[in-house]
């Protein structure tokens, strides 16, 4: 069955004690906080045929099948491909499941994530299920960038806003997810999850802070010329592009931030401060804001899958940025 998070508690009550349910729900909300676990449990409650309180029982054969993957009332809908988009024609076939008749008299109920990898046509396509969808069916959608929805998708929908857990509780949990790492270290991972609990267990299984050092050692290498931004680039061939450019991205913000309050501890993590620090100090603040601009455009280009050369976009991120401290 779906894992229960505990910063879920609240909104577990909240959703899975409605008296009456509506036919579309729009779970949103950071990446990494349990919204696709959320769903899967609410899915478990609505096709369960003996509900034990708010849960489903686990023992009936609606649960059954559900868990062996061959509930004929439950469609789950994802890109065929990692980071890929959900085509048109993946749509159509829901649809399709959408009009025909439960097939144990119950609810049919449907699983979209993440929602906003729909194509246009696809999110079309959609639209006349969610408006009216036929016969008792549910459909639960995830999101975790809700801004790149259709506003015709978005209204069509209970919108639920999942928020992130208090560091506290990411903490308490991470105890127990990463025991074998140190209490400094989870702190650190969940800093770079952008406080998402469930992201920094992702962030540690692929080896996030090793890669963190190798990128920190690489930028300082740059600013004293022992390195070129070719090389660099090249050496970092490993690290996701998205990661980087969200690291390049923190760092101008922390940067433009130092320059306005001289905040030494609004510098974020300890590894970057001074590196942060000595840029501030030395930055033009106009260059500054042109850099980021820059990285939000490029990094925007790297969500959308854009087809880009790796090694030039590098290449032209770390040359702007080894220029910034002579721009004053």
């Amino acid at each position: 069955m779906a894992e229960a998070y505990p910063w879920q508690d609240a909104l577990w009550q909240q959703m899975a004690g409605r008296p009456q349910h509506a036919h579309a729900y729009l779970l949103h909300g950071p990446a990494g906080i349990g919204k696709r676990a959320l769903a899967e449990r609410l899915m478990a409650n609505l096709l369960c045929q003996r509900l034990e309180g708010l849960e489903a029982c686990g023992t009936c054969k609606s649960c059954l099948l559900l868990v062996a993957g061959s509930h004929p009332d439950n469609y789950v809908l994802e890109p065929e491909e990692a980071d890929k988009a959900i085509k048109v024609d993946q749509v159509r076939d829901l649809v399709s499941f959408v009009v025909q008749t439960a097939q144990m008299g119950g609810r049919k109920v449907v699983l979209i994530e993440p929602v906003e990898s729909m194509n246009i046509n696809a999110a079309n396509a959609l639209l006349k299920s969610l408006e009216e969808p036929s016969g008792n069916t549910v459909l639960l959608l995830v999101s975790h960038q809700p801004s790149r929805l259709l506003p015709t998708v978005r209204s069509r929908c209970v919108q639920q806003a999942c928020p992130l857990p208090s560091e506290a509780m990411s903490l308490a949990w991470l105890a127990d997810a990463l025991p074998g790492c140190t209490q400094d270290e989870r702190n650190e991972l969940l800093v770079l999850a952008a406080g998402s609990p469930l992201a920094a267990v992702s962030l540690q299984a692929q080896g996030v802070r090793e890669q963190r050092a190798l990128v920190v050692d690489g930028v300082k290498k740059l600013l004293k010329q022992q390195q070129s931004p070719t090389q660099l680039a090249e050496g970092w061939k490993d690290i996701p592009l998205l990661l980087l450019f969200d690291w390049f991205c923190d760092w101008s913000h922390l940067i433009l931030r130092y320059q306005l309050t001289e905040d030494e501890e609004g510098l974020g993590l300890a590894d970057m401060r001074k590196v942060l620090q000595y840029m501030a100090q030395k930055s033009n603040q106009g260059k500054v804001l042109d850099i980021q601009d820059w990285i939000l455009a490029q990094r925007q280009k790297v969500m959308s899958k854009a087809n880009l050369n790796r090694v030039l976009l590098l290449e032209a991120l770390l040359v702007q940025w080894a220029g910034l401290p002579l721009q004053r």
